[in-house]
């Protein structure tokens, strides 16, 4: 994984107010803790929310949503417990638009298309298999994505989801033969140096459940080669 990991002096902030925090994740952040006991990105947001507004004992922080280790981009938090489910119930509704955007080498047969498979995930592994039809213990995935620039080796696509699966863009991009550059797991040939994978979770778009005003966010790249050529 890449040596530069977010701490609270490096955080890229997207937005914040007084209920929400929108970071730009780097590859090799983990969201929440896990079996690694690798310090999580939500720990390093309450030690920033801590130091910025000098908050004695314990910060709040909940979080909405996660992002796969290697992908990068926005990840929104809830800075209280009152606006916790309001976010949560956003997303169950679909009335928060994530867009994507992922580097692969081989071009999908066709420019743009929705992907429909049934996901079934194997946690000894920790991947997601996809299936044409409903199996034991699988779930309905459902993606819309499009060719949206052709690189010198790669193509650019932008991706959204309908639903919000375990590994759901990487594992349906590998089915149709397109997977992920660096992501080893869904069937690239090589890993990229610093661990990553290029997916991004790139722009993001809704009605803030507070202010209930429009709020749109858009997160920088990480700075390669591959990914300056997409701008």
């Amino acid at each position: 994984m890449p040596k530069v990991l977010s701490n609270k002096n490096n955080l890229q902030i997207l937005y914040e107010d007084n209920h929400i925090i929108v970071v730009n994740k780097r590859a090799g952040d983990i969201v929440q803790g896990d079996k690694t006991g690798d310090k999580p990105l939500s720990d390093v947001v309450k030690e920033y929310i801590a130091e910025k507004y000098n908050k004695p004992g314990n910060v709040y922080l909940g979080v909405v949503h996660r992002l796969d280790r290697p992908t990068t981009g926005l990840v929104i938090f809830a800075r209280t417990s009152k606006i916790l489910p309001r976010l949560n119930a956003l997303f169950v509704s679909k009335d928060i638009v994530k867009t994507y955007w992922a580097i692969v080498k081989e071009k999908p047969k066709k420019d743009k298309d929705t992907l429909i498979g049934w996901l079934k995930k194997n946690p000894k592994n920790n991947k997601s298999y996809v299936y044409n039809k409903e199996v034991p213990e699988s779930k309905k995935a459902i993606l819309h994505y499009s060719v949206i620039k052709k690189l010198n080796n790669y193509y650019l696509l932008e991706v959204t989801l309908e639903t919000g699966r375990h590994h759901q863009i990487r594992s349906q991009l590998s089915q149709i033969g397109c997977p992920i550059k660096g992501d080893l797991k869904y069937g690239f040939d090589r890993s990229n140096e610093d661990g990553s994978i290029h997916l991004h979770a790139r722009h993001i778009s809704f009605i803030h459940p507070v202010k209930n005003e429009p709020i749109e966010i858009t997160a920088p790249l990480p700075k390669d080669v591959i990914w300056d050529a997409c701008v």
